[in-house]
């Protein structure tokens, strides 16, 4: 673990991590999210938390359509960061997964599962892809079946899940605050 001072406005900040001089190495993979603005809020948190990179994944819709124009929602709720980081779209998450294991990442689905780990207790790897799944039915049986690791948000409340931009958020930061 590294200590990291960070001067924003005017403020210092020291975090402990060792995901700052990494970020490069985090990635996120966002499949078949429904909503724009969940994936505007989704990039907005990734970019304050250093995610390098978004994979779009299904019918999660893109920044810039496939007509070539902006997609309104997307700029609003991600005030700009759909611009700062870099996105790729593909119809097929396994394609990308498996590019992706090959070069060394660590796939981690964020999901409720039998086989799940509390985010409590998990450690972030160097080289680490995030996957997310859509808003009622989560993370799809095949890219479970690719992870390497399942983590799952500990709920305390009446209700079993959290919004998808809100999990992210939750997950991105863990090991970071």
């Amino acid at each position: 673990m590294m200590r990291y001072e960070i001067n924003l406005l005017g403020r210092q900040f020291l975090i402990s991590a060792s995901s700052v001089t990494l970020s490069e190495m985090k990635y996120l993979m966002l499949e078949n999210i429904r909503s724009a603005h969940n994936v505007g809020a989704i990039f907005r948190t990734a970019d304050g938390a250093g995610v390098a990179k978004i994979f779009l994944i299904g019918y999660t819709p893109t920044p810039i359509d496939r007509f070539g124009r902006v997609q309104p929602e997307i700029k609003k709720t991600s005030l700009g960061a759909s611009q700062e980081i870099k996105w790729e779209h593909n119809s097929d998450g396994a394609t990308v997964l498996d590019k992706l294991k090959k070069e060394g990442f660590v796939i981690v689905a964020v999901e409720q599962s039998e086989q799940s780990v509390p985010l409590t207790g998990f450690v972030f790897p160097e080289k680490v892809v995030y996957i997310v799944g859509n808003e009622i039915e989560g993370v799809s049986s095949h890219s479970l079946k690719i992870a390497d690791t399942v983590v799952e948000i500990p709920m305390l409340g009446t209700k079993e899940s959290l919004n998808v931009s809100v999990a992210t958020g939750i997950v991105l930061y863990h090991g970071l605050v």
